[in-house]
Formats: C-alpha cells, sequence, structure tokens
C-alpha cells in the first residue's frame, strides 16, 4: 500500500491531538447525545434517531496531519449523508445556504468541513472501532470519520453539529493556520499559507512527545476514574 506523501506507518491508533486537550474529557462516554442547530429552522436532538438509520461498516485508512498513519481501521456506525437526508434535512430544516459544517465535542474541540465534503459516502459517524465499541482514547461515545481530510477533521467525543450559513464569527480550536479548510490528504493540504512539505518537518518533531503527554494523561484519567465510589 502506497502512503501518501509524507506520511509513515505508526502501526496503532494512538490518543492523539492538541496538547491543551490532553487532560481534557468527555462527560458522558456511554451513551450518545448529538444536538443539531446552527442557522436551521429548528434545533433537534437526534441520538435516538440515529437508531432508525442503517448501520455501515469501512475499512479506510487514517491519516494525521503530524504525518503518522494508521491503515486498514474498520469502523462501523452512520453514515453522514443518511444522517443528513433521513433526519437533518426534514426535522432541523437547516436553511438551502447552510454549508459550512461545524462539529463540537464534549471536550470543547471543534472543527469543520464544508458540506459537499461532508456528503462523500465514506463519511460515517463511528461509534465502533474494529469490532468494539470505541473507547475514551479513540473518541467514545460518538465521533466523525473522513478518511479523505486530515484527523483533526475527524472530532472525538461528538455532542453538536451546527449548519451554518458562513465561517463568521467560527474559531478553530488550534491556531488559524494549522486548520485548513478542507484539509485533502491527497492534496497535502495541512494547514493555511504554509506549503504542506514544510510542515511535515515541523509537525513531525511533535509526535513523540505528544504520544507521551496523551498517553500519560489517559492513565492518570482512567486511574481517577477506577478510584472514585
Amino acid at each position: 500500500m502506497t502512503l501518501p506523501a509524507g506520511q509513515y506507518d505508526i502501526g496503532e491508533l494512538p490518543r492523539f491531538g492538541l496538547p491543551r486537550f490532553a487532560d481534557r474529557f468527555p462527560d458522558n462516554v456511554t451513551k450518545i447525545h448529538l444536538d443539531i442547530g446552527g442557522d436551521v429552522e429548528q434545533q433537534v436532538e437526534v441520538a435516538d434517531k440515529l437508531l432508525t438509520l442503517p448501520r455501515v461498516k469501512q475499512i479506510s485508512d487514517f491519516h494525521c496531519v503530524t504525518t503518522w498513519s494508521c491503515l486498514g481501521l474498520e469502523w462501523e456506525g452512520i453514515s453522514f449523508k443518511d444522517l443528513y437526508t433521513n433526519i437533518v434535512l426534514p426535522l432541523a430544516r437547516p436553511r438551502p445556504e447552510a454549508s459550512f459544517v461545524v462539529f463540537r465535542c464534549q471536550d470543547g474541540y471543534r472543527s469543520s468541513l464544508p458540506l459537499n465534503d461532508l456528503l462523500a459516502d465514506d463519511i460515517i459517524l463511528a461509534d465502533r472501532l474494529n469490532g468494539e465499541a470505541l473507547s475514551i482514547g479513540n473518541g467514545a461515545p460518538l465521533r466523525l470519520i473522513a478518511p479523505a481530510h486530515y484527523a483533526y477533521k475527524s472530532p472525538k467525543h461528538l455532542k453538536r453539529i451546527d449548519f451554518m450559513l458562513s465561517d463568521n464569527g467560527y474559531r478553530p480550536a488550534g491556531l488559524r493556520f494549522m486548520e485548513h479548510p478542507r484539509a485533502r490528504v491527497d492534496k497535502e493540504e495541512r494547514g493555511i499559507g504554509i506549503p504542506g512539505w514544510l510542515l511535515r518537518f515541523v509537525y513531525r518533531r511533535s509526535v513523540a512527545p505528544n504520544r507521551k503527554l496523551f498517553k500519560q494523561a489517559l492513565e492518570r484519567h482512567l486511574t481517577q476514574s477506577s478510584e472514585k465510589p
């Protein structure tokens, strides 16, 4: 298998992200709660309605913008296209021009993608990975999976999706240059204003310390959780 430009196979799917999120964890990892809002006629809570949609499975690769990849992961969940067509459009009724979609997460992280990108066949809301329920480290209880985009466009611990008329007022979770509007892997859209090939060298140095930071934070969290009465 040929890896995308600048990527290497890390051999596993680590808990990973912006350093300031290492010690942030979701309040709920077992029950899905998902709101639809933004420029819509009616805000809708859709968790129970997800059960009415067909389940899908797909095997896809996962590419972090910091240059590591994890290959051949089996995700299971709900197609975003099915969610949009069967629940969002008839119930929330977003305005026709609402094509900027924001994902908000329990840990405070947020990301965005254009609606046209999200309607691709391989975009899913996943609650299972490799035959098991998502762990807290991998995004429980629900996460977006967008294989054609760098992984910062596949946010964990989803709680809300907003359909917006524009990106006015939207603030990315990281520095502005770090979030490309589309972040397509095949075009190496790692960020804004800096060539992707150059960002490889900047980001790659962060992989080892970030993996350690996030691993230690998760271990502390699990230990503290197990000690609670």
